[in-house]
């Protein structure tokens, strides 16, 4: 009778003890759910086919004159919604989220918890880690708390909260599988990477540990069917915040570059080379001029540290000189001839990257035109001309009036008035004072990746 007992209380212990070890999330839930934000947003698309025309009847007036331009005229413009997620990090209003949640949007729309809605501006994106800063007029909003993703351990509990294909607030939990992971083309992200269930509407929202505190931002899952497959990856905090603080402050994100092409140094290499192990980053080629070429750097090196920072594999490297200031003088030490030796390098920046919608694109001051245009125009930079892949064209740098009317947004490029090419924000105004007020132009507008033909105004003031 005696055992029979003692058998009954140990196997009602034994599911005691197990739930014991389990964590409960409730509490972090409750504290911390109502800073998490549901966002979607709303941006016009059109075919890529390029030039396109608005789709216009045959009665509307200015039918006849676009039909001598484009003689098929493209479809027309529908508003698809995408769904994300953010958190609020300062009780003013200012939001992390995913870059590619808000980039190419044309309203941002900020769900909470108590069901307020917001409109929501774009303080600054950055595409090379992913990261973008929005901002909504409120106060007194729920924040959360930031973590140390340094101190995360693989097999540590962490929680994400989100909005999964839309349903808000949705909670998930898992464990950290690994830590510093690399992903293709992601070159300056040390992404942590965790098996808890992410899906589509997760991206932006936040990454919690035990303890209440954010430590990254789900941004990316490894799927083959588009689902949850056990495999996320979330943006460490630090780096998150980083970028945040400098979108904050100057609109755009500056990263260190040495100017050299690097590979993964393999076993039989790091043999060949004389090293013990295979660390570091291998240099297979070194920009004429560059700041590496200046500090001596030459193809074989295999660059072993940077600033005081270990380089384990050749993806640690453009993390860490990217994270450096550009200016900054520091000590490289490479690995040539079986030993290593010290450099000098003075790091610098990486142009062109073109990090946030309010930053300044390079390039001249913005010339402002006539009020009746209603647009504010800068000259674009030769860089700027290279990525467009085009030898002219104005920057609209800001519109309102008979531009914002038309349909022109911030950050067009207007390529050409009715056919005849545009180079400069001089000769803009100098085409377009040759229109009597009322007439009408055709413009065409680099918007994205595409381009298309905007009909408008010529006002008469």
């Amino acid at each position: 009778m005696l055992k029979r007992l003692v058998l009954v209380l140990l196997l009602i212990a034994a599911p005691v003890a197990a739930a014991a070890q389990l964590p409960d999330f409730t509490e972090l839930v409750e504290k911390q759910g109502p800073a998490v934000v549901n966002i979607s947003t709303t941006q016009s698309a059109r075919n890529p086919l390029l030039p396109q025309a608005p789709n216009l009847p045959e009665d509307d007036p200015f039918y006849e004159f676009f039909r001598r331009f484009i003689p098929q005229p493209g479809p027309r413009e529908f508003q698809p919604q995408s769904l994300g997620s953010g958190f609020i990090i300062s009780q003013d209003g200012y939001i992390l989220t995913n870059a590619h949640v808000v980039e190419t949007a044309d309203e941002i729309n900020v769900k909470l918890t108590d069901k307020r809605e917001f409109k929501a501006k774009v303080i600054g994106a950055d595409r090379r880690t992913d990261v973008a800063l929005i901002k909504i007029e409120a106060s007194g909003l729920p924040a959360v708390r930031f973590g140390d993703p340094g101190k995360l351990r693989v097999g540590e509990w962490v929680l994400a909260i989100g909005s999964p294909f839309g349903f808000e607030n949705t909670v998930t939990a898992g464990i950290v599988s690994a830590k510093g992971r690399s992903l293709p083309q992601e070159n300056y992200v040390p992404f942590i990477q965790t098996d808890v269930a992410v899906n589509p509407g997760n991206s932006g929202g936040p990454l919690f540990n035990l303890r209440g505190e954010v430590v990254g931002i789900n941004s990316q899952i490894y799927s083959k069917s588009g689902g949850f497959m056990g495999l996320s990856f979330a943006i460490p905090i630090d780096v998150a915040n980083d970028i945040a603080r400098q979108l904050r402050t100057t609109g755009k994100v500056t990263r260190g570059r040495i100017g050299v092409v690097i590979q993964p140094l393999t076993k039989e290499l790091a043999d060949g080379f004389g090293l013990a192990r295979p660390q570091g980053a291998l240099v297979n080629s070194v920009e004429k001029g560059g700041p590496a070429d200046k500090a001596g750097v030459e193809p074989g090196d295999v660059i072993v540290r940077f600033d005081g920072k270990a380089v384990a594999s050749s993806e640690d490297l453009p993390r860490i000189v990217g994270a450096t200031r550009p200016g900054a003088k520091v000590t490289m030490q490479v690995w040539r001839n079986k030993e290593t030796r010290d450099m000098q390098v003075v790091v610098a920046e990486i142009q062109d990257d073109r990090a946030t919608r309010q930053s300044r694109r390079g390039g001249k001051p913005p010339a402002v035109l006539p009020s009746q245009y209603g647009l504010a125009l800068s000259d674009l930079t030769d860089a700027q001309r290279e990525e467009l892949k085009v030898t002219g064209g104005v920057l609209v740098e800001n519109v309102k009036g008979a531009g914002q009317r038309a349909g022109v947004r911030r950050g067009d490029v207007i390529l050409a008035i009715n056919n005849q090419d545009v180079k400069s924000v001089e000769q803009f105004n100098q085409m377009m004072g040759r229109f009597d007020k009322g007439s009408i132009v055709a413009l065409l507008v680099r918007r994205g990746s595409n381009s298309l033909y905007i009909p408008m105004r010529v006002d008469a003031g």
